[in-house]
C-alpha cells in the first residue's frame, strides 16, 4: 500500500473494532443448558482459587454472571479468557448456584 500526497484515506483498510471489544461468532455462544462446564481447584501464590468454565457467553453476560457469583458467595473474582476465577474453595456453592441458573456440567 502506498501513500502519496493527495491519497484518499477512505480507501485504507482501518479497523472499526474498538481496542477492548470482543466479537464472538454465533457458533461460539451457547445456551445455558448446552454448556459443559468443569470445576477446578488450584492454589495460586499459595492461595486457594476455584475455577469454572469454559463459558461460551457474550462478554456482557459473562461479566454480569461474575458479579452475581461474587455477591452471592461474598468473595472476590475475575474473568480469565472464558473461565471464571473466584477466591477461596467455593466449588460446591458455585456449582449449586449455576445449576439453579440452568447451566450444564460435564459428567
Amino acid at each position: 500500500m502506498e501513500l502519496f500526497i493527495g491519497a484518499k484515506l477512505d480507501e485504507l483498510p482501518l479497523s472499526k473494532q474498538g481496542k477492548n471489544e470482543e466479537i464472538k461468532t454465533t457458533k461460539d455462544i451457547l445456551p445455558k443448558s448446552k454448556h459443559a462446564l468443569s470445576v477446578r481447584f488450584e492454589k495460586r501464590k499459595g492461595k486457594p482459587v476455584s475455577l469454572i468454565g469454559p463459558f461460551m457467553l457474550q462478554e456482557k453476560e459473562l461479566k454480569a454472571l461474575v458479579k452475581k457469583l461474587k455477591s452471592s458467595l461474598a468473595c472476590g473474582g475475575s474473568i480469565e479468557d472464558e473461565w471464571i476465577l473466584l477466591q477461596g474453595d467455593v466449588r460446591q456453592k458455585m456449582k449449586k448456584i449455576l445449576q439453579d441458573l440452568g447451566f450444564g456440567f460435564k459428567k
